[in-house]
């Protein structure tokens, strides 16, 4: 196995860090105090070619493979956590769900858009009752001649006020459990959708989070992605894509948390002596560097399965279960080593703090994590290839 990166890996990495740092980082901390998403961000990475990364060519997309996907959401996060959110929803969860799960006529309507940056995507899954249970969702289909009629209400979805373009999930039939699940494609603009901010979180404050609600939203039977009752399968695959990009998120945000406790373990003192002479500062500095190596090889080498085409639902949800309870921990050791200074806003490391709570939380529980990884050593689960993986980089289509 080859840990080199490439040369456009590398320039992948640097666009991504220099575009957070110099056009981000400046003014998060203001955002974040005013719980304010700026939507000039999101165009601003539109142009940059970041929303449509892993995206092929012939799709508006960059054409880079699966480890720049990744590269990109460790720098983004390094930042702040909002920022890999976008690219988490809008890229890992909407746009390669298209690429893997949509017709060629679904492809060309809405992913080329969304690859460019032109459309925001978003994720319609969680609903007030249903998160964790997926199967217990209950937005409702119905069969109206060429049309789907949605009835239902989806919650907690990240860029629900500003996405253009929504993966919905819904029912055909409660009683079939996850096998009655369909998904759709929900433009802003069909009659019957509404959607509303969240306000008050603890963390990801700069980002848009919200609700939305479906009142006889009648969507063209073309919008379907995927078979009647393929939804389940389809959300899935979804939820591996956006957990990888957790995963590499979090490292980021681990890298953040070391850099942070580094300098300020120089600069403060106490006892006559640099905080970081105290063997049990450098120990949690230790532990930092320890979990952002662990984490960042976890998250390369599904990234690598993933250029390769294979499954890898299990390595995924093991770089995200491992890389989200190292950064809470990072960023709780962050905030110790800063004492009373980083229990204020005058250091970053309290936000690091607040939005590291959430990914232990958001596409697949810790808990849930911790019992798939159980189950797979005790062989209780077992991956099989899905019948619409998605396709292994390079891709072909795109070669000269």
């Amino acid at each position: 196995m080859d840990f080199e990166l490439t040369e456009e890996h590398r320039m992948v990495r640097k666009l991504a860090r220099d575009f957070a740092e110099r056009e981000v980082q400046p003014r998060i901390a203001e955002l974040d105090a005013a719980a304010k998403f700026d939507r000039a961000v999101l165009d601003r990475m539109a142009e940059l070619g970041l929303l449509g990364i892993p995206i092929p060519e012939r799709y508006g997309g960059s054409g880079c493979d699966y480890i720049s996907l990744g590269l990109v959401c460790e720098e983004l996060e390094r930042v702040d956590t909002f920022l890999r959110v976008i690219l988490s929803v809008h890229t890992g969860l909407v746009s390669l769900g298209l690429l893997q799960w949509g017709t060629e006529e679904q492809r060309q309507r809405y992913l080329v858009p969304l690859a460019r940056g032109e459309r925001i995507g978003a994720f319609g899954l969680t609903e007030p009752d249903a998160g964790t249970d997926v199967a217990a969702l209950s937005a409702q289909a119905r069969r109206d001649g060429e049309s789907y009629i949605l009835n239902g209400e989806k919650t907690w979805i990240s860029l629900a006020d500003v996405a253009d373009t929504f993966l919905v999930f819904a029912t055909l039939d409660r009683t079939l459990g996850h096998r009655g699940i369909t998904a759709f494609i929900v433009e802003r603009d069909m009659p019957g959708f509404a959607s509303t901010s969240i306000h008050g979180k603890l963390g990801v404050r700069a980002g848009n989070t919200g609700s939305f609600t479906l009142t006889d939203c009648r969507v063209p039977a073309t919008n379907r992605l995927g078979g009647e009752g393929e939804g389940f399968k389809i959300a899935m695959s979804c939820l591996d894509n956006g957990r990888y990009t957790v995963a590499a998120g979090a490292t980021g945000l681990i890298q953040a948390c070391l850099e942070a406790s580094v300098r300020y373990a120089n600069q403060r003192h106490t006892f006559g002596l640099p905080i970081g002479r105290h063997q049990l500062v450098q120990r949690m500095i230790a532990h930092m560097v320890l979990k952002v190596e662990t984490s960042r090889l976890l998250y390369l080498r599904a990234g690598w399965l993933k250029n390769r085409g294979e499954r890898n639902t299990r390595e995924t949800a093991l770089a995200k279960w491992a890389a989200t309870e190292a950064a809470f921990t990072a960023a709780a050791d962050a905030v110790q080593i800063h004492g009373a200074y980083g229990y204020s806003s005058e250091y970053p490391v309290e936000r690091y703090l607040r939005n590291a709570k959430g990914a232990v939380i958001y596409e697949g529980t810790r808990e849930i994590m911790e019992v798939m990884q159980g189950e797979y050593a005790l062989g209780y689960r077992v991956d099989r290839p899905l019948s619409c993986p998605l396709p292994p980089w390079p891709y072909p289509e795109d070669e000269p």
